[in-house]
């Protein structure tokens, strides 16, 4: 059986190229009928913390990655690790070492003066040293210093490293905790992963850890190192480019599905389609079809797609999150008042969650200015009698529905013999600060009466400044 693991480090939030990797693996193994597996690679004590736990499990939970084995936590499993590193010792495939970092500082430095390869030069290789309860030791590999380490990988083809170009890669430190190469490998190992799909700064990792492998005759994964995520200045993804933590779009008003379609295209395609449904992505995904460059990060790009996604989810859902983001922003939107035609309007404009409750921030709130383009052109001297004979007849109303406020906005129109544009876009403008809204009658009833009548008043105000 197929079998794929993402494995972060918890030192903080689930970032982009994370949640790519975890997908792609989740994809895979999907698409297989095999089994993914969460792990938690959390041996690094001191940069480890249960918020970046936390942080990394609620991304896989709102991009929907549900795992089918774990979270399981390396800090848990140190007795195992501890195990296999006797092992190692009792086969002669790791030593003991004492060496100082006072000496390999020094080592490092000629090495590097001298323009070689820095690399542990195998001092306490053949000492058989012991543990003597006073001299600090770690745990070395012994390395094989003959022979290559051949593997095919799926994104980057055949690679060969020769064994004389590893080191003895330290496996545990001298408080006795295992490094990072030796609990992924014993992890990888009984797991039975079978496809280790990782982003390609591992790759120098990857002889080492087969290395291990073979010394503990156990089987070898596929491997697939997939490049790194470029922002668009060409250079590596990071908080530069702006948020780089998958829960910052979701904060930002992206939706999940949004957000895994625009990352499965970071590094795969299927054709020249763009828009993947999470069924089409499990039923086309493939690792030949992942790319060996780079891929670029674009959020015009994912500003697309996420419109998209706006306009083609349900309309009960963009309005629950609309109404989520009111409320983050201090605003309590009455749970009787129907939403759906003003977001609906609104969604086929807006890019983001948080644009479209932005944009419709004017109904439940005065806004701050008129936007100077729509004031100038509707708010002039010849939209005073409009607004005035408006404003007279909407407070003699004793019902506030679309039809009665409609019946208004038309007789105006009649009795000052003008098109309607002279009387609804004035009004328009009055009532939101901009050229754009819903039908007029509509926006009037949802802005309720007392706030109709005095956004008139402010407008008629306004044009009496403009002019006097």
């Amino acid at each position: 059986m197929i079998k794929t693991r993402f494995a972060p480090s918890p030192t903080g939030v689930l970032h982009v190229g994370g949640a790519r990797t975890a997908l792609f693996c989740w994809l895979y193994s999907r698409a297989t009928g095999g089994k993914f597996v969460l792990r938690i690679e959390d041996t690094d004590l001191e940069r480890s913390t249960p918020e970046s736990v936390q942080a990394i499990l609620d991304g896989m939970a709102w991009l929907g990655l549900d795992c089918d084995e774990g979270p399981f936590y390396q800090t848990r499993r140190f007795d195992r690790y501890l195990e296999v590193i006797e092992q190692l010792l009792a086969q002669g495939d790791a030593y003991y070492c004492q060496c100082s970092k006072e000496r390999l500082d020094t080592l490092r430095a000629e090495q590097m003066a001298a323009k070689q390869k820095p690399r542990y030069d195998g001092c306490c290789r053949d000492l058989g040293l012991r543990p003597d309860g006073k001299t600090p030791m770690v745990v070395r590999f012994r390395n094989p210093r003959e022979g290559v380490v051949e593997f095919d990988d799926c994104v980057k083809g055949r690679i060969s490293v020769a064994n004389s170009e590893l080191d003895d890669l330290v496996i545990a430190r001298s408080d006795g905790s295992p490094t990072y190469n030796l609990s992924v490998v014993v992890d990888d190992m009984d797991m039975a992963i079978t496809h280790v799909i990782r982003g390609d700064d591992h790759v120098n990792n990857t002889p080492r850890q087969i290395n291990i492998l073979n010394a503990l005759d156990a089987p070898v994964p596929v491997y697939a190192h997939v490049p790194m995520i470029l922002g668009d200045d060409g250079k590596r993804l990071s908080k530069r480019h702006g948020a780089v933590g998958v829960m910052q779009y979701r904060e930002a008003g992206y939706l999940p599905d949004a957000m895994l379609n625009y990352l499965v295209r970071l590094g795969w395609s299927h054709g020249d389609q763009e828009i993947f449904s999470r069924a089409q992505m499990v039923e086309l995904f493939s690792l030949e079809a992942l790319n060996s460059s780079a891929a670029s990060f674009n959020t015009e790009k994912l500003n697309w797609i996420n419109q998209h996604y706006l306009v083609a989810s349900p309309l009960d859902e963009i309005v629950a999150l609309v109404r989520e983001r009111l409320h983050n922003v201090g605003i309590d939107v009455d749970p009787e008042l129907d939403l759906s035609n003003i977001v609906d309007l609104y969604r086929q404009r807006s890019a983001t969650i948080n644009e479209l409750a932005d944009s419709i921030r004017y109904c439940f709130e005065d806004f701050a200015d008129y936007d100077p383009k729509a004031a100038q052109r509707a708010l002039g001297t010849d939209a005073l009698q409009p607004l005035q004979r408006l404003r007279d007849e909407f407070e003699a109303l004793s019902s506030w529905q679309t039809e009665d406020i409609h019946a208004v906005i038309t007789s105006i129109t009649e009795e000052l013999d003008v098109g309607m544009g002279k009387v609804g876009q004035p009004l328009r403008v009055a009532l939101t600060g901009g050229s754009f809204s819903p039908p007029i009658d509509q926006t009037v009833e949802l802005l309720g009466k007392p706030r109709s009548l005095a956004r008139i008043d402010r407008a008629i105000d306004y044009i009496g400044a403009q002019n006097g």
